[in-house]
């Protein structure tokens, strides 16, 4: 792990770019609170999204901030096949298969979720532990951490092989291949789930009963009226409570 840029957002928020080496480069996000030091470390809430860090930054800096006024750090990578990383040809058809389903309102076959899901997982998630072996490596950062938004199958995995998760607050906002819910009933670590109750992308009964199957014994859905990108601002605010309670 290198930084390749570094910036003040404010006089609160330090802004670092970096890249994980080591086979493939993998960009990525960290932003700290200007006062964590080796020290007084702070806690981590890693970013989940579903990918293109350039067009996502507006919305990741936001989310970041929150963060760091709670006390956290936060951080963030690039997803295989999004940005400047290579692109997958069967994820891109299958990508492709998905949204003509969903256009044509029919329903969207489990076989293409998983084509599209699954490989993404696999690669993912190993990406993601890499990159919290090198960010706690960092003096001014320590545990607990939690993981926050989506890919939403990708915080499933997470949260079930990653022991330095303690807390997962997820976007249910994209397809989970029925074959993860036997990983869901595993999972045990505290959940928020948000969803959107009329999100045009997304099914909403599969959203219910991959709720319905996760293990955990503190698990709360908060479900809103509105679309995909209609997420009210309060949402953000019960999420963020929810991390403050775990991760302090």
């Amino acid at each position: 792990m290198h930084f390749t840029s570094e910036q003040r957002l404010d006089d609160a928020v330090l802004e670092r770019e970096f890249t994980l080496d080591g086979g493939p480069d993998i960009p990525g996000i960290l932003w700290t609170p200007a006062s964590a030091t080796g020290s007084t470390p702070s806690p981590l809430v890693l970013l989940g999204q579903p990918g293109g860090l350039r067009g996502m930054y507006p919305r990741l800096a936001g989310r970041a901030r929150q963060c760091v006024a709670n006390g956290f750090a936060a951080a963030t990578i690039e997803l295989p096949g999004s940005g400047d990383r290579p692109r997958s040809p069967d994820a891109e058809q299958a990508r492709a298969d998905l949204r003509r389903a969903v256009m044509a309102g029919d329903p969207v076959d489990d076989e293409i979720v998983g084509r599209l899901v699954r490989p993404l997982v696999e690669q993912a998630v190993p990406e993601w532990r890499t990159a919290l072996d090198s960010l706690l490596a960092l003096p001014e950062l320590g545990g607990p951490v939690g993981y926050s938004g989506g890919v939403i199958a990708i915080g499933v995995r997470l949260a079930l092989v990653e022991p330095r998760i303690v807390a997962a607050g997820l976007y249910a906002g994209s397809y989970v291949p029925r074959a993860m819910f036997d990983e869901a009933r595993q999972v045990t670590i505290p959940l928020h789930v948000l969803l959107q109750w009329d999100d045009e992308g997304n099914d909403r009964q599969l959203a219910l009963d991959l709720f319905d199957a996760f293990g955990s014994r503190e698990k709360t859905l908060q479900a809103n009226l509105g679309g995909h990108t209609g997420v009210p601002a309060f949402a953000g605010d019960d999420a963020a409570r929810f991390f403050v309670r775990h991760l302090t």
